[in-house]
This record gives C-alpha cells, sequence and structure tokens, in this order.
C-alpha cells in the first residue's frame, strides 16, 4: 500500500521519518524519494536477512540519508529521540520473502523447519511450543491469536501425536491439522489459523505492538502521523482501541467506562480517517497476498 502510505505520511523534504518494519525497503525507498533531497529515515526490523537486503537498496541510491538497526520497534523510543519524528509507518505481520523461504518454517506451502522467529537470536521456535506446551496453553494460543474454533481438538490431537515423534517440520504439523479438518474443496488451508496463532507467540507480536504504538507516539512530534497496516483481526482491534484511547478527551479508572467516573484530559492523537483505508483494485492484482491489508492513520496535536 505505497501511494496510501505516502498519502497519509505526506513526506516533505527535511522530514524525518521512521519504518518500524523495515522488510527490504520498499516503503522506506518510497519515503526517501518523496521527501528528496534532505528528508531523513531510521528504519528497523527483527529480521537480520531484512535488514542487510535494505541496507544494500537503499545505499545504491540514499547513502547519507538513512540508519538501520537491528531491532524490536517496541523499543525504538529507546534509540530514537522523542517528538522528533513527521512520521511512523508500521507494516504488520510476516514479509513475503520469509513466507516463500522454507527454510523460515513460517508457511505450510512448503516443508521446513517448524521455527517461524523474525529474530534468530531469540530463543524460543514454534516446535519449542507445539513440543512442550499442555493442551490447554496450545488451545489457548490457537483461540487467542488465531480465533480457531477448533482449537483444543487440536490442541489434543498434538500431545498425542507429539508422545510418538516429535513436531520439527512445517509439513508434520500442517498434515495432521489437514487430516482432522479436511479441506473438502475449500480454499483456505486447514493449518492457517494454527500457524499464524503460533507466529504471533513465538514473536510476541501483540505485546511488541502495544509496546510499539505508545513508542511511536513518543518520538512522533506535534502534527506527526503514525501509519499502521494490519493484516487480521486481532491487530487491527487493537490499533482501534488504541486509537479510541488516546483520541478521547476524558480517561477512566477500571475497565468500565462510567460517565459519572470520567476525568477530563487533552487527547493525545486524533484520527486522520476513522475508516480503514483498504488496498486498490491494482494492488490487489499484484499482490494478491494485500487483499487482508487495512491501513489505519492517526495524528500526534
Amino acid at each position: 500500500m505505497a501511494e496510501e502510505v505516502l498519502t497519509a505520511l505526506r513526506p516533505q523534504p527535511q522530514g524525518r521519518y521512521v519504518d518500524g518494519t523495515l522488510g527490504g525497503g520498499g516503503h522506506a525507498a518510497r519515503l526517501l524519494d518523496a521527501s528528496s533531497p534532505t528528508g531523513w529515515l531510521s528504519g528497523c526490523d527483527r529480521d537480520g536477512v531484512a535488514i542487510e537486503a535494505a541496507k544494500v537498496r537503499l545505499t545504491e541510491h540514499y547513502a547519507g540519508r538513512f540508519e538501520i538497526r537491528r531491532g524490536n520497534f517496541a523499543e525504538m523510543a529507546d534509540w530514537l529521540p522523542g517528538a522528533s519524528f513527521d512520521g511512523v509507518l508500521l507494516d504488520l505481520g510476516v514479509s513475503s520473502p520469509q513466507l516463500d523461504v522454507a527454510e523460515r518454517g513460517f508457511s505450510f506451502q512448503q516443508d521446513g523447519p517448524l521455527d517461524m522467529r523474525m529474530d534468530h537470536r531469540q530463543g524460543v521456535t514454534a516446535a519449542d511450543l507445539v513440543n512442550r506446551e499442555d493442551a490447554e496453553t496450545l488451545a489457548n494460543i490457537f483461540w487467542k491469536f488465531g480465533d480457531e474454533r477448533d482449537s483444543r481438538r487440536f490442541a489434543r490431537a498434538i500431545v498425542l501425536d507429539r508422545a510418538q515423534r516429535k513436531f520439527e517440520t512445517t509439513k508434520q504439523l500442517a498434515d495432521l491439522i489437514e487430516r482432522l479438518a479436511p479441506r473438502h474443496g475449500k480454499k483456505a488451508h486447514p493449518a492457517t489459523k494454527v500457524f499464524q496463532a503460533l507466529r504471533i507467540a513465538v514473536n510476541d507480536e501483540i505485546g511488541s505492538l502495544q509496546r510499539g504504538l505508545d513508542a511511536a507516539v513518543a518520538i512522533l512530534k506535534p502534527g506527526g502521523r503514525l501509519a499502521v497496516i494490519t493484516f487480521h483481526s486481532l491487530e487491527d482491534r487493537m490499533v482501534k482501541l488504541f486509537g479510541r484511547e488516546q483520541t478521547r478527551d476524558y480517561t477512566f479508572t477500571g475497565d468500565v467506562d462510567v460517565p459519572e467516573l470520567r476525568r477530563a484530559r487533552i487527547p493525545e492523537l486524533r484520527w486522520v480517517s476513522r475508516k480503514a483505508i483498504l488496498p486498490g483494485d491494482g494492488e490487489l492484482k499484484e499482490n494478491p497476498r494485500a487483499r487482508s491489508a487495512q491501513l489505519r492513520v492517526l495524528e500526534k496535536i
């Protein structure tokens, strides 16, 4: 959604921007182009392979106008100065290069090790979770992070199967799920939600998103914008809830909003568009994986 991101962040010469999910540098390159000749970009990513690819791509055309750090955008306020950036982009989820490389273990389309770590410096893999956690914990992961209705049945079957043979590959896990829930002509693979849930759990994506949204607000200037691209409903709900909380002119204690107990405050953000921005038909033809993408944009007051 490069064009939509540019419209949202309005890059200008001398502007300072952050790409917290650098990937191969595609969005970063467009931001640097649009802010030529003096715009500056700080980029980070957890994936060491992506970092190296982005360095090569950006150095060729934008040397001296960017810095790149390997790390989680959740911690970007620890190394970037507060209230100093004009725009922050978070393009969530897993990238196409990660999905397409079998050795990364993100996809059931190709057989590979059951890994799913965005950062190989992390200790816990998807195989560790599948082979170690009890049925109740696995079921909670599948339900909470994948909205999988058969979470308990799948979890019990995994625990029974691993007693005979540990899960080591993506194909092992995908085949088990497909045996339990045959496709019967359905387009979506029955293991889709289980794989999504394991990936989110392995990489603490929900915790990272919450911390990353707070960090983005901390490093944005007044008038600076935050653009977040989500790919599943759990992420999108989090961004909407965050936006709702940060744009309110009051706060309250506890889980229930009781009008009589509200306390006035100055909101930190405003919605640029209350509705999610969706990819256009042209992008969907070129990149079918963008079909679930939603862009939400907030501006710091």
